[in-house]
């Protein structure tokens, strides 16, 4: 019974979170074997990805406004209420940041994130050429390897640069609310993301 039961929680954790589905193990044999899937899982994906499953790679806006994705993307947008007083503040200070927003089209937390952080952009009056948006698999990767060197564990992650330094990083869901972190984030206030101690 505590086995299944075990089981039961394990693969509800796992069904409702967009965080990092890699093993860590030091056996060679069982590594080629997860390298070995992992690279079938992207072919898989990649497949997937031309289906219009999923978006894989460096995208636009205009790609999460089309169909499928829009259905999602346009409705979530619309519903949600920006907090003017917080981009009011937030406004100045993002005239010199950059951003590499990774997302997945196929993660809950994204599809919720995503087109609030967008519209909290649009408010903003941010310079889209300062944002680098990148889709990656169920793995937190893409062919390219976008994502390389960068930690993606969680998405969606929002990461902020200052003269090409990292100055913070928005991880899957606020602390307080996307605008507020934001603001710390960009302002260089001490934040920590959801997944810091």
């Amino acid at each position: 019974m505590k086995k299944i039961f075990f089981l039961a929680i394990t693969i509800t954790g796992f069904l409702f979170s967009c965080g990092s589905t890699s093993t860590a193990t030091n056996d060679k044999n069982s590594n080629a074997e997860l390298t070995k899937s992992k690279q079938q899982q992207v072919s898989t994906e990649k497949k997937n990805s031309s289906k219009s499953d999923f978006l894989v790679g460096k995208q636009d806006r205009k790609a999460l406004e089309q169909k499928p994705y829009g259905n999602w993307f346009n409705t979530n947008y619309k519903n949600y209420t920006v907090d003017t007083r917080t981009v009011e503040k937030l406004s100045p200070y993002l005239k010199n940041i950059t951003i590499k927003a990774f997302m997945g089209t196929w993660c809950s937390d994204s599809k919720r994130e995503t087109p609030t952080f967008y519209k909290i952009l649009d408010a903003s009056n941010f310079s889209y050429k300062n944002l680098e948006l990148i889709t990656v698999t169920r793995s937190k990767d893409t062919p390219k390897g976008f994502e390389k060197d960068l930690d993606i564990m969680r998405v969606p992650t929002f990461i902020f640069y200052k003269n090409g330094e990292e100055i913070g990083r928005y991880v899957e869901f606020a602390r307080e609310t996307l605008e507020k972190d934001i603001l710390a984030i960009v302002s260089e206030q001490p934040y920590k993301h959801s997944y810091e101690d």
